[in-house]
């Protein structure tokens, strides 16, 4: 069986939703990131399915996410081997601490290519698209994710691995490492996809600037139609199927339209796939996870409380589904890593 695995945008948090997630993945099903045909990642999923596609562990993310000392597992090094004092070091800087941009201060809309683009074909693009460019320019450097992802990743491309990025010109959708794709380092494609409009700075590849790929669309599981996969596994920060309360406030109520946009549309990309007659598995934030993340998607506060929480509302509704044999075997690839007392 062969698999495609899908892992959305989210900013900070959603990529901690996606690491405790994919940790509660392996555990209850074996499905590791590393064992999928095809990664697309998208954002904070871009730099999650990168590392992933690499072979980091969901563990150590797990572990690196909730703050906690990567010695405390203590079957570590017989999964990282002698690399564990250098992915402590690389730990250490965390690519969510936001840095200025060296630049010139951002006057007026940020791509006004991009922004007068989408406004003459407003149908053919998101609503996030048609905003973006008209957005400033980032003034936050997306250097401290390009860092990670070159020590983690290192320059070679994972062969499975599909990085979205949205460019800065016309506002489609470009995937890097699509057969058809501007050639790139791991690095530059995924700070390519993370560079949020307004907030990062925009990253040249090959003298063209990218944005971020969740400007296109939140979750991008159409593009497993182009992939020779069975099943797709979406884990999808940003959309939910559970309740949310109605709230007067107004943070609250944009949060809320962003949810109920990114379900629509994963909705749509869900119909395509399983009319093409791949089946698919959609793993989403339930209300709870909800209340933890918060409305701020770039809360770095929260990273250790919302992977926790995470692992444990997905490895539950888990148990009580009955899954596609993802062909690891009866035996799980690995049990939970033991936390040292």
């Amino acid at each position: 069986m062969r698999v495609g695995l899908v892992l959305g945008a989210g900013g900070v948090v959603g990529a901690s939703w996606l690491i405790g997630a994919l940790d509660a993945l392996e555990s209850e099903t074996g499905l590791a990131p590393a064992r999928a045909n095809v990664i697309v990642g998208t954002s904070a999923g871009s730099v999650v399915g990168a590392m992933g596609a690499a072979g980091v562990p969901p563990a150590l993310l797990a572990a690196y996410a909730s703050g906690r000392p990567l010695r405390e597992l203590a079957d570590l090094e017989d999964l990282v081997g002698d690399e564990l004092d250098e992915i402590e070091r690389i730990a250490s800087d965390s690519p969510d601490r936001f840095r200025l941009q060296l630049a010139l201060p951002p006057v007026g809309p940020g791509s006004w290519r991009m922004a007068l683009s989408t406004l003459r074909r407003p149908l053919r693009h998101t609503p996030a698209a048609v905003l973006g460019g008209w957005l400033p320019r980032g003034v936050v450097s997306t250097a401290p994710i390009r860092r990670l992802v070159e020590r983690l990743v290192g320059e070679a491309w994972p062969q499975r691995l599909r990085v979205v990025a949205c460019d800065y010109r016309s506002g489609r959708r470009t995937v890097f490492g699509a057969p058809d794709a501007p050639a790139a380092t791991p690095a530059d494609a995924v700070a390519a996809s993370c560079a949020i409009p307004g907030f990062y700075h925009p990253v040249a590849v090959d003298r063209r600037r990218y944005v971020d790929g969740g400007v296109c669309s939140p979750s991008n599981l159409d593009l497993l139609c182009r992939e020779d996969v069975d099943v797709a596994v979406c884990l999808n920060p940003m959309s939910t199927s559970a309740r949310v309360p109605r709230s007067l406030n107004p943070v609250a109520q944009v949060s809320g339209a962003m949810r109920a946009a990114a379900s629509k549309r994963l909705a749509s990309e869900t119909r395509k796939l399983e009319a093409a007659g791949v089946r698919v598995v959609t793993i989403e934030p339930s209300a709870a996870d909800l209340a933890v993340m918060g409305h701020n998607l770039m809360a770095r506060g929260r990273r250790a409380e919302v992977t926790e929480q995470a692992y444990r509302s997905v490895a539950r509704r888990l148990r009580r589904r009955t899954l596609p044999d993802f062909g690891v075997g009866p035996e799980k690839t690995r049990a939970p890593l033991r936390r040292v007392a």
